[in-house]
């Protein structure tokens, strides 16, 4: 009977050791927790010189390629649909053509360097200068609007009083961000000009994606102001060849400027006076205007500049394809 009974206490003792053996070691608390959290918080997003723009939703960040069933009649067509044109690209350059108006002035007051470049490349639609007879006498008004500053609405009242046509180059997130300053541009007869989505260099991404930032921008715009964009300000004035054809393949007409300065940074603004003598010291035919909008001094003294261009005999115009 005794032995019985230790053989009893024997194989409890076995089945509980072996039951203590079997059970798996427990996780640590909240590691995949805190592991979910850590890659929920990690967000890559491209890099936009010129603006500081709000987080989008992740429908719009996605890399996905939005799906194409549903296009209104004036969106551009999908990538998938030009692709098999891009061949006829293959030859063209694909560096960036470094340039800039410089301070060398032919006897008519143009930039050289605007003339070179407006003879090269005016076949691909590109200006630099709107050169022709068409334009003698007349001048045209166009700003870069990378982000709000708050002085667009003194602008816009500016223009309105002076009844002059400016073109607004703006990116995506300044639309999506500023839809009733979008609307009153269009509302009051200025061009609404596209300067790529997310403001890369064009010259440094792929076809496919120098496509996209144009076409996204664009049918953005057409879907939601019913506004069809022909202008395009290329980000940095930044081009090549192949980019250019891109935009004439693309019905857009790629608008550089025969004047420019030092306007963009609000804590570096010019005084005044230097800044009208600057902008109105090389008149033209033609000349294309580049102002930034975030400029405090561009807003002050917008108003004196319209009227000392008029009293040189020249007309401000609305930048027509």
């Amino acid at each position: 009977m005794k032995f019985l009974k230790t053989i009893a206490v024997f194989l409890a003792f076995c089945l509980c050791f072996a039951g203590c053996a079997s059970e798996p070691p427990q996780e640590p608390e909240n590691i995949i927790e805190k592991e979910e959290n850590l890659s929920a918080d990690i967000e890559i997003t491209p890099e936009i010189p010129e603006e500081p723009e709000e987080p989008e939703s992740s429908e719009s960040s996605s890399s996905e390629p939005e799906p194409e069933d549903e296009k209104v009649n004036n969106s551009i067509d999908s990538f998938e649909k030009l692709s098999p044109e891009f061949a006829e690209f293959a030859d063209l350059g694909k560096e960036q053509v470094p340039w800039g108006p410089g301070t060398n002035f032919d006897e008519t007051g143009k930039p050289v360097a605007c003339v070179l470049l407006q003879n090269e490349y005016s076949k691909w639609d590109a200006d630099f200068y709107r050169a022709g007879s068409e334009h003698e006498g007349k001048v045209y008004l166009t700003f870069d609007e990378g982000y709000e500053n708050g002085y667009t609405p003194k602008i816009l009242d500016v223009l309105k009083e002076e009844n002059v046509s400016a073109v607004f180059f703006v990116t995506l997130s300044y639309a999506k961000n500023n839809p009733d300053l979008i609307r009153r541009m269009i509302d009051e007869g200025h061009v609404i000009g596209n300067h790529s989505a997310r403001h890369p260099n064009m010259t440094k991404v792929s076809m496919e994606e120098a496509y996209a930032e144009v076409a996204d921008l664009h049918n953005y715009i057409s879907e939601n102001f019913g506004y069809d964009m022909y202008l395009f300000r290329p980000p940095e004035g930044a081009f090549s060849e192949r980019t250019l054809a891109l935009l004439q393949k693309m019905n857009y007409r790629t608008v550089c400027w025969s004047f420019a300065y030092a306007d963009w940074d609000p804590e570096k603004q010019q005084e005044h006076d230097i800044a009208f003598n600057r902008i109105t010291g090389s008149l033209h035919d033609g000349e294309i205007f580049l102002l930034h909008a975030v400029s405090s001094t561009n807003t002050e003294i917008l108003g004196d500049v319209i009227d000392y261009v008029r009293s040189q005999g020249y007309s401000f115009e609305k930048y027509l394809p």
